[in-house]
């Protein structure tokens, strides 16, 4: 059996008992850990407490909270987590609304085994994509601290030199610059990244980031000097491949809310840049 499939865990939301025997029997059948909710609500008790890698939802759950809106606290509390809808009401109104909020899928009931064991597996491999960025993400921001480090340890040696050389260390008596605290953070301007906190800050006023817009804004950083295509940014920060034109709705909600909480520190000039036609740059925050 694929070690992929057999490690892969999947959640089934829907408020009818038989829709989610038959869908969960038909995923655990080729192997998958299914886990069963009968509401939204549940669905968010049983994702606080443990990772998904996909979730299945139907849109219509009357009278809890719907599937639409589940995509969306899902996208707080489990931004890694791969959702698809699935709807015996389809409307072009909400698959366009579905896949703007970030859904990995769209089906309409009654769907066959074979396209939702098709969806779900397809699911599977990018919320492991997602991990793998996530896990290289995290090793930039670790190899940057690292890096800052070791710069510090070379002043301080160099420092330390300067002062066997002069002489009169004894009467000097002034400690060392410290510069661990802030190298571990990137400072663009007024602008300040923390690794590892998902926060950044604006002239010193904090700002709480969701993961993605946190790993938008570092890739940009990372990336300041040149425009990033929207197609390369969900590539790189989602970890999936779509078509420009796809990825333009994909990433146009981050920055948008990226760019309202940097302006509600009272930041006039944009930090973000839209490049029509192209995607988005850093802004020099030192200019």
């Amino acid at each position: 059996m694929n070690n992929q499939i057999d490690m892969a865990r999947v959640l089934v939301v829907d408020d009818d008992g038989a829709v989610r025997y038959s869908v969960s029997k038909t995923l655990q059948r080729i192997g998958y850990q299914v886990s069963e909710a009968a509401s939204g609500e549940e669905a968010i008790d049983l994702i606080s407490q443990q990772e998904f890698d996909v979730v299945l939802t139907d849109i219509r759950m009357p009278p809890g909270i719907s599937g639409v809106d589940l995509l969306r606290r899902i996208k707080d509390i489990a931004p890694d987590s791969i959702v698809i809808l699935l709807t015996g009401y389809a409307s072009l109104g909400t698959a366009v609304e579905s896949l703007r909020l970030g859904a990995h899928d769209y089906l309409i009931k009654p769907s066959s085994s074979q396209d939702i064991r098709r969806s779900v597996t397809q699911g599977v491999e990018r919320a492991r994509n997602l991990k793998r960025r996530r896990s290289l993400l995290d090793t930039i921001r670790s190899n940057v601290f690292e890096l800052s480090r070791a710069n510090v340890e070379a002043l301080n040696t160099l420092y330390e030199e300067e002062e066997e050389i002069v002489g009169d260390a004894e009467d000097q008596e002034q400690p060392l610059a410290t510069f661990d605290r802030p190298m571990q953070n990137m400072t663009l301007g007024p602008l300040t990244i923390y690794p590892g906190r998902y926060q950044i800050s604006v002239d010193e006023q904090p700002v709480d980031l969701t993961p993605t817009e946190f790993d938008l804004l570092l890739y940009l950083a990372a990336h300041r000097g040149r425009v990033v295509s929207c197609h390369e940014l969900v590539r790189e920060v989602r970890g999936y491949t779509v078509e420009e034109s796809e990825a333009r709705e994909v990433i146009r909600p981050h920055v948008s809310n990226l760019r309202r909480k940097l302006k509600q520190t009272g930041k006039d000039a944009d930090l973000i840049v839209n490049v029509r036609g192209i995607g988005y740059r850093l802004s020099d925050p030192g200019t």
